[in-house]
């Protein structure tokens, strides 16, 4: 499943770099599929929108560093650990259970993400 970042949050910032799909931004930032990955053209998110992989999309939060979960893949294919989880000081990053996925699913997602 993918990770979230609860309310707990103290918008300290040492997860956003650690994650190899740039999906963690500061609150109230647009995101894109396009941002630190290799995709170009249509992308499907996990909820089955398919977007333009250079589109801006709004925040999901406003307040506190968020992650997107069409780009989370928990570090499978790159790390043993999620590093947002690992590096978090007060341990705010945890999967989020609204994004049940296998590691499979999670290693095909990072395949799509990084052609």
């Amino acid at each position: 499943m993918a990770i979230k970042i609860t309310d707990e949050c103290i918008n300290c910032g040492a997860c956003e770099p650690e994650c190899p799909n740039n999906a963690i931004y500061e609150g109230g930032v647009e995101w894109a599929v396009a941002d630190g990955t290799s995709v170009k053209g249509s992308f499907t998110l996990v909820d089955g929108t398919v977007v333009d992989a250079g589109q801006r999309n709004a925040p999901i939060a406003v307040d506190t560093y968020y992650i997107v979960p069409s780009k989370c893949t928990e570090c499978q294919g790159f790390h043993e650990e999620p590093q947002c989880a690992a590096v978090c000081p007060v341990d705010c990053c945890v999967p989020d259970e609204l994004y049940q996925e296998t590691v499979d699913a999670l290693l095909q997602k990072k395949e799509a993400l990084h052609l």
